[in-house]
C-alpha cells in the first residue's frame, strides 16, 4: 500500500495520526501498542468531528503536567523498552534522530545534548509512535507527501516568541530539501513534530493511485479552511485478477570504490548487513585510466536510506553515493519450522502463481551439518522431504 499526505493545511503529529485513524487503523490497536512503552501519565481519544462542512477525525493526546525534558538517549531508551517490532522502533528512532540533529544545528549544539522541550514531550513520543504503528495497521510500506505550506507570523517557543515557521522545522525542511509553499494566514500549520515524521517517512511526490481510502485528520485549532492533513491509501496499479504480489519500494545505495583494500570494501558490507540493509552485493568494474574499482550495491529500506548511505561514506573512501528509489514486486512469503532427522530446522515459504514453495535457512541447515556430521546438501534435502511443524496451513499442505 502506498499513503499520500496532502498537506493542504500543513501538518502536526496529531493531524497525521488522527487521519490515519480516520483511513481505518484501529485507534484501539494503537492504544494496544503504545501501551507497552514505559510511558504514562497521558490519555489517547480519538472523536469524529465536522469542521467546514468535512467530516474527519481529531486525535488528543490528553497528558497530565510534566516538567521533564527528555533528551535523546531518554526518547530512544523509552521506545527500546515498548515491544514494537524491528521496523517500528527503527522507524520512530529515526524520527527523533533526525529532529535531534535539527534542534542541535539550531542551538549550535550536539545531538545528544539537545533537550527537546516541546517536541520531547509525551504527546509527540505518543504521535511519532502512533503514526509509525498506524501505517503498518494499514499495511503502507511506501510514504509520499505534497508540499509543505509552512503558515507565518509567530510561535511561543520554550525559548521565547520564534518566527513561523520554528527553526528547527526549517532545518528539517532544508535537511530533506523538501518543497514547501506559502500559507494563508498568519498560524504555525507545519510543527516540528510533523515535519520530522513526513520528512523522515517521506518521499516529496505525487503516486499515480488507485484509491482504497481516504482519511481526514483534523488539528487543535480552528481556521476559515478545514484545517485538516488529507492521507490519500491506494496502489500503485490496478490488482489483476488472481495477483497475489505484494508491492512496495526500497533504496539502492551505490557506491565505487578504487581506493581501498579489500578488505575494507569486506567490513563496509557487513556493516550495511548488520546495520539493516535488505541486501549487499559487490562487483568489479575498471574505471578511468584502467584502474580496476569495486562497486558496492545495497537495498535497504526507504526510511533507513540517508542512515546507510552515511555508514557507506564513512567505511570506505568514496565520496559519493548515489541514491534512487525503486519499485518491488514480492511474492508472499512467512516463516516455517520443518521436523527433519536432525531436528525441527527453520525455513521459508513464499507463494508464487499459486504454488508454494519451500526453502531451507542456511544457517540452521549449516549448524545441524556440522552438528551431525553430514553434508549441507543432506540437511536441505532433509528440510524440503520434511514436515511443516510451525507455519501457515497453505505450506503445511503444499508439503511433501
Amino acid at each position: 500500500m502506498i499513503a499520500y499526505f496532502d498537506c493542504f493545511s500543513g501538518a502536526s503529529g496529531d493531524m497525521l495520526l488522527g487521519a490515519l485513524v480516520d483511513a481505518g487503523a484501529s485507534a484501539e490497536e494503537l492504544r494496544a501498542a503504545l501501551a507497552t512503552l514505559p510511558l504514562d501519565g497521558y490519555a489517547l481519544r480519538a472523536e469524529r468531528v465536522v469542521r467546514r462542512g468535512v467530516a474527519g477525525t481529531q486525535v488528543t493526546v490528553d497528558i497530565a503536567p510534566q516538567h521533564a525534558h527528555r533528551r535523546l538517549a531518554d526518547v530512544l531508551d523509552l521506545v527500546r523498552g515498548g515491544r514494537l517490532t524491528d521496523r517500528q522502533r527503527e522507524r520512530v528512532e529515526a524520527v527523533f534522530r533526525r529532529l535531534a540533529e535539527a534542534e542541535a544545528h539550531v542551538h549550535g549544539a550536539l545531538p545528544d545534548e539537545v533537550a527537546f522541550h516541546e517536541v520531547g514531550a509525551v504527546d509527540a513520543i505518543v504521535d511519532v509512535v502512533g503514526a509509525v504503528v498506524a501505517l503498518d495497521l494499514l499495511g503502507v510500506s511506501v510514504c509520499a507527501c505534497s508540499a509543505l505550506p509552512t503558515g507565518g507570523g509567530w510561535v511561543q517557543g520554550a525559548h521565547g516568541l520564534l518566527p513561523i515557521p520554528g527553526p528547527a522545522t526549517l532545518e528539517l525542511l532544508r535537511r530533506a530539501s523538501a518543497p514547501t509553499c506559502p500559507g494563508p494566514g498568519a498560524a504555525e500549520l507545519l510543527t516540528p513534530t510533523g515535519a520530522a515524521l513526513l520528512t523522515t517517512l517521506c518521499t516529496f511526490s505525487a503516486p499515480e493511485l488507485y484509491l482504497q481510502r481516504v482519511g481526514y485528520g483534523f488539528g487543535q485549532r480552528e481556521l476559515d479552511w478545514p484545517n485538516a492533513v488529507r492521507v490519500w491509501i491506494g496502489e500503485a496499479s490496478a490488482p489483476a485478477a488472481g495477483d497475489d504480489l505484494e508491492r512496495d519500494a526500497i533504496a539502492v545505495l551505490e557506491a565505487t570504490v578504487d581506493d581501498a583494500p579489500g578488505e575494507v570494501v569486506g567490513y563496509a558490507v557487513e556493516r550495511l548487513r548488520a546495520a539493516g540493509a535488505l541486501d549487499v552485493y559487490t562487483h568489479a568494474v575498471q574505471m578511468k585510466k584502467q584502474r580496476p574499482g569495486i562497486v558496492v550495491t545495497a537495498l535497504v529500506p526507504l526510511h533507513a536510506a540517508e542512515r546507510l548511505a552515511r555508514l557507506l561514506l564513512a567505511e570506505t573512501t568514496t565520496l559519493g553515493v548515489r541514491v534512487q528509489q525503486v519499485a518491488r514486486l514480492k511474492a508472499p512469503r512467512w516463516p516455517l519450522v520443518v521436523e527433519t532427522p536432525y531436528g525441527r530446522l527453520a525455513a521459508k515459504a513464499a507463494r508464487v502463481g499459486g504454488a508454494v514453495r519451500v526453502a531451507p535457512e542456511y544457517e540452521a541447515c549449516r549448524a545441524a551439518a556440522e552438528a551431525h556430521g553430514v553434508p549441507l546438501l543432506a540437511v536441505y534435502a532433509a528440510v524440503q522431504r520434511g514436515r511443516v511443524v510451525e507455519g501457515p496451513s497453505e505450506a503445511r499442505d503444499a508439503a511433501p
